[in-house]
């Protein structure tokens, strides 16, 4: 019985030993995870990553839960995809079953591109939180997945709580087709009313709401909200520039009275380019020289000004915030390399283009593509076909880069070439048909674009209904007729009033002949712009019936139609052919000064006064003869 008192005091001794030497020994280490943590986070702050994860890998041995999930989340901002796999297999099953752990990994690989795995974990989640979902749907999005969202949504069987709400918008933003439209006010009709002033979700409500052209939904939403931060106003401005509404953009701008961040200043920029007026010019050119100098080097915010100055058409300015740029990037180039070919100076894009020492992107390759077909010279075709050669093998199937190439190779009149792309694109779209038939067209090769035409199966834009006219009144045979009428009369309710096509319509029936068609067509358009007036009076020279050319400009003025420089040189060339005095003196009283001193114009007013005098010099003369015969 002793022996065993003795035993027992014994065992009882050795375990409170025991536990007072664990006891002891776990200050040290928690303690020490403590300062590893401390230490960690400094470096990462600072974006160290490297440093970071080099202490993480020799101290691993006393790493909690916590250090692992801010070393996988190191791995994932500076793009170390290898290291966090490899930390991944390090993992003990309880830290691999740590939800914080969970929801980094899914973020690692989803940055890495690797879905399957982020799926593979998600699904092995037993209990799923909205933070693992939140995350889930993110790197949909990020991975160009967004369908994928709603599907997984669909399965959700937990109420989304305001970050997830906001995700779940974004992901219905950037698809925006009739299921995300759907979904989208599905979410927010059923929103708890709590999250009704959550600015983070508000704004993503209205980023979503925008992307729909549902304008009126977003304003009420904007009213609506209480706490209006900079973020609130900058997506209802991008939402504006985003539905070409610019002068609304402009509008809101000017009542905010918050410190503007940097995608202010951003959005506004492009507010101010897509308008390109006075006033735009005005705001747009106020902010940037007001803009902080912390501002200046961001590389978002200046190729914003980059692209406003160039639509401005104030090419200096532009240079000038290029050459201060201290380290730019491709998008950089690329603006400025666009501003060039739209302000017509192919040249100086060609140039610019030729010092990118960076690797082009598929946009580049696009801009560049159009500056060599604009410019068409031997220059161009030489960096246009070497451009095209050495384009990488994943871009080739790019629509944008490859429609880019067909219609350059078509400038350049190589169209054996563009047969040959087209041919090789796995997935062609309407405008790689469009680009293909208008190449025919502008190589003259009729009969093609209409062989072509007649293969496509798929919907047609307005762009190749505009193209095919145009085709077909230069054909002008019976089978383009046949063609150009049944396209016409199939043509979608949509495409009747949007003037470039009725514009190409009309001229393709005044090219036909057929003048009723073409005024009924003409009737029928509600909002008529310069181009349609234009195409019709075109068209009555074309068919000898000059004179109602006059009543269409009577029309023209009392509607506030003004005349653009096509518009003036057909009714000049109306005036020629009715060889009518008092109707040639009226038309040239009203052309204005600024029309009357170019070229075209000018040389169209001595044709025509030549006419008017060779016709009037003749009856002269006739009446002088028979008056002496008499």
């Amino acid at each position: 019985m002793l022996l065993f008192k003795n035993s027992s005091y014994s065992i009882y001794r050795f375990q409170r030993l025991l536990s007072l030497y664990q006891k002891n020994n776990e200050t040290p280490s928690i303690s020490s995870s403590m300062k590893l943590n401390a230490t960690l986070k400094k470096l990462l702050d600072s974006k160290q990553y490297k440093e970071a994860l080099d202490l993480f890998d020799q101290k691993f041995e006393i790493c909690t839960d916590f250090t692992i999930d801010m070393a996988i989340k190191a791995c994932t901002i500076s793009k170390d995809y290898k290291r966090g796999f490899n930390i991944q297999k390090r993992l003990s099953s309880n830290s691999l079953n740590n939800p914080f752990i969970q929801v980094s990994l899914i973020h690692l690989y989803m940055g890495y591109g690797d879905i399957d795995s982020a799926t593979r974990l998600f699904s092995s989640t037993a209990n799923k939180s909205n933070y693992i979902y939140t995350a889930m749907f993110k790197g949909l999005i990020s991975n160009n997945m967004a369908e994928k969202v709603f599907d997984l949504l669909d399965e959700m069987d937990i109420k989304p709580d305001s970050f997830t709400l906001a995700i779940l918008f974004k992901a219905c933003a950037e698809l925006a087709n009739d299921r995300a439209i759907k979904i989208g006010r599905k979410l927010l009709d059923e929103m708890p009313e709590n999250y009704r002033n959550n600015v983070v979700v508000l704004n993503s409500a209205m980023h979503m709401l925008m992307k729909f052209g549902d304008i009126q939904s977003a304003e009420r939403i904007f009213r609506s909200n209480k706490k209006k931060d900079i973020i609130t106003y900058n997506a209802i401005i991008k939402g504006y520039v985003g539905n070409e509404m610019f002068e609304r953009a402009l509008d809101l701008f000017e009542q905010i009275h918050l410190n503007f961040d940097s995608v202010t200043y951003t959005v506004v920029f492009n507010a101010c380019a897509g308008l390109a007026n006075d006033r735009a010019m005005k705001i747009g050119k106020e902010l940037l020289a007001k803009m902080p100098d912390n501002y200046r080097n961001d590389n978002i915010i200046s190729t914003s000004a980059i692209d406003m100055l160039m639509k401005f058409g104030d090419v200096e300015s532009a240079e000038r915030i290029f050459r201060s740029i201290k380290t730019k990037n491709i998008i950089t180039y690329g603006a400025m390399v666009k501003g060039y070919v739209g302000n017509e100076m192919f040249e100086k894009a060609l140039d610019l283009f030729e010092q990118i020492h960076l690797s082009l992107t598929n946009v580049i390759y696009a801009i560049a593509f159009n500056c060599c077909a604009k410019l068409c010279n031997d220059r161009a075709m030489k960096i246009g076909k070497e451009l095209l050669a050495k384009m990488p093998e994943n871009y080739r199937n790019d629509n944008i880069t490859t429609n880019s190439a067909i219609d350059m190779l078509m400038k350049f009149g190589d169209v054996e070439s563009a047969e040959r792309i087209f041919r090789s694109i796995k997935a062609k779209d309407i405008i790689t048909y469009g680009a293909m038939v208008k190449g025919y067209v502008g190589n003259e090769m009729f009969e093609k674009a209409l062989d072509l035409f007649e293969q496509i199966d798929i919907e047609l834009g307005d762009v190749t209904y505009s193209i095919a006219f145009n085709c077909c009144a230069k054909l002008c045979n019976d089978r383009a007729m046949k063609i150009g009428k049944k396209l016409l009369a199939k043509m979608p309710e949509n495409y009747r009033n949007d003037n470039i096509t009725s514009t190409s319509a009309i001229d393709m029936l005044m090219r036909f002949g057929d003048v009723e068609s073409a005024e009924r067509m003409f009737r029928s358009i509600k909002a008529k712009g310069t181009n349609i007036y234009g195409a019709l009076m075109n068209g009555y020279n074309l068919n000898g019936e000059s004179w109602k050319c006059f009543k269409i400009f009577e029309e023209m003025k009392e509607k506030d139609v003004i005349p653009d420089e096509i518009a003036w040189n057909i009714l000049i060339g109306a005036c020629s052919k009715s060889g009518m005095l008092h109707h040639c003196q009226y038309i040239v009283n009203q052309i204005p000064l600024n029309i009357q001193n170019k070229i075209r114009i000018q040389n169209a007013l001595i044709d025509m006064w030549v006419n008017i005098d060779f016709r009037y010099q003749s009856v002269n003369r006739l009446f002088i003869f028979l008056s002496s015969e008499g």
